[in-house]
């Protein structure tokens, strides 16, 4: 529409960790599998060359952006860092397994959460809960937008923080947003409309496409 400035963001989840088994990283650095070629020539197709790429300061980020451009067969960009675009953190959780840090209600189904590890409004010790992720995200969603208006924004991140990004476009409840899929190499793609007219100022393309 004339008049507006679309800036169109790219949110593309991280590779599959690995070495976790069953255990709870959050902002933990962890290794990544980055070896699914096809996989990797699909989102060299699916995200644009242009714009702005960023990541966060987690390694798996890092590598999975670097394994897109390799398979763009193209040199790099340069990817300053997104700190706010960063995992949940979820505190004293991180390295223990599920059933340690009783995620799913303690044995108790009744009591289970059925998305996630807890409800949005839980904060674990020394961490952060869902709600503040969202927050965060939209702050970082609306700086990003403000440096990059009217460009394609490829952000490498993560899944809790996509699934903020979706919250805050959608004006979604956290507890709600928590039901939202985003597998890993998944591309989910948001446009800020900033400019004369009345309506809401997100548009959402798609949520949680596969790369192939």
């Amino acid at each position: 529409m004339d008049g507006l400035i679309d800036t169109r963001f790219w949110l593309v989840r991280h590779a599959p960790v690995v070495g976790q088994h069953g255990r709870c990283y959050g902002t933990t650095d962890v290794e990544c599998d980055t070896t699914n070629a096809v996989a990797f020539q699909g989102l060299a197709r699916l995200v644009p060359d242009g714009g702005a790429w960023t990541t966060t300061s987690l390694s798996r980020t890092k590598r999975t952006a670097a394994a897109i451009w390799a398979a763009k067969g193209k040199p790099a960009p340069e990817m300053p860092v997104a700190q706010d675009m960063i995992e949940q953190c979820f505190g004293d959780w991180q390295g223990r397994t599920y059933a340690e840090i009783g995620a799913y209600g303690h044995g108790d189904p009744a009591t289970a959460h059925r998305h996630w590890l807890s409800m949005a409004d839980i904060k674990p010790a020394g961490g952060e809960s869902f709600a503040e992720v969202c927050v965060r995200v939209a702050g970082a969603l609306d700086e990003l937008a403000a440096a990059h208006r009217g460009q394609d924004v490829i952000v490498v991140c993560h899944g809790g923080t996509i699934r903020a990004a979706v919250a805050y476009a959608l004006a979604l409840p956290a507890e709600t947003a928590l039901a939202l899929v985003i597998d890993t190499l998944s591309v989910t793609r948001l446009d800020r409309l900033d400019g004369s007219g009345i309506g809401h100022s997100w548009r959402v393309g798609f949520v949680n496409r596969p790369p192939l």
